[in-house]
């Protein structure tokens, strides 16, 4: 691989299979993470034949405590030199905490910090020694305030977003870059799988290329955040945020996220 290698986590589907696409557009070489193998398979082929670029693809379930040193060694022992890291992978789920099943929430930390944390680790030493390189964490909107009713999801986002921010301070004397991705509601298959799709909040969802689009370039710009697909009044409701006292903040979120149907 001698062109721009991007690694993509969560690639088979949503953001991060129209983060593959455009990548591949770009003429750019992928590895691409997910746990579907069928789905990466599919996606090689197409972005292999459609647009000639190599895609190595990993199947692996990042929320397995291993699994992220795993994908490294993988891919240094393939010999892939990456410029991109894009943590993408990640998943939702609502209802009250202390109703929830703790097995899911544990397994949802695991995947939306512990193993972004682990990937960014594990690569960011490669990319200071070379003095180039480019990470895109996949954050959320929800980053900004806590989440009635989806308590460890809204968590687990304020954690990615306030360690991409730090990191990416720390790297102010490089030519390394960090960059937080906050979409808004996205049409992609977390609504269904988080329930969210049921709600208010995802009564007007974003596209996931437009999404993917503002994130890709946002990257390739080395800025800090990026907030995409957001409505005339969500950005509204995200200005007055700030001001807005925080226990009718917490109402509004609650309402919103209470399901509908």
């Amino acid at each position: 691989m001698n062109k721009k290698v991007a690694l993509i986590t969560g690639a088979s589907s949503g953001i991060g299979k129209e983060l593959a696409n455009i990548h591949a557009e770009n003429g750019g070489d992928l590895v691409i993470v997910a746990r579907r193998k069928d789905k990466l398979d599919q996606l090689k082929q197409e972005l292999e034949s459609k647009y000639s670029v190599k895609v190595f693809p990993i199947v692996k379930d990042l929320g397995l405590a291993d699994a992220p040193k795993e994908v490294y060694n993988e891919v240094k022992t393939a010999g892939i030199e990456l410029d991109y890291l894009i943590n993408n992978a990640g998943f939702g789920g609502i209802g009250k905490f202390h109703e929830r099943e703790w097995e899911q929430d544990l397994a949802m930390i695991n995947l939306n910090i512990t193993a972004l944390t682990a990937l960014t680790r594990y690569f960011l030493p490669d990319f200071v020694a070379r003095n180039s390189g480019r990470i895109l964490n996949v954050s959320s909107t929800a980053s900004f305030m806590p989440g009635p009713l989806q308590a460890v999801y809204f968590a687990t986002k304020a954690y990615v977003t306030f360690f991409s921010n730090a990191i990416a301070e720390e790297l102010h004397d490089t030519k390394v870059t960090v960059t937080a991705l906050m979409p808004g509601a996205t049409e992609t298959d977390f609504g269904a799988v988080s329930g969210m799709d049921k709600t208010a909040m995802f009564k007007n969802t974003a596209s996931a290329r437009g999404v993917a689009e503002d994130g890709y370039k946002g990257m390739l710009a080395g800025k800090l955040d990026v907030i995409s697909g957001l409505t005339f009044g969500q950005k509204a409701m995200m200005a007055f945020l700030p001001v807005t006292p925080k226990k009718m903040v917490l109402k509004q979120i609650r309402l919103m996220q209470e399901v509908i149907v």
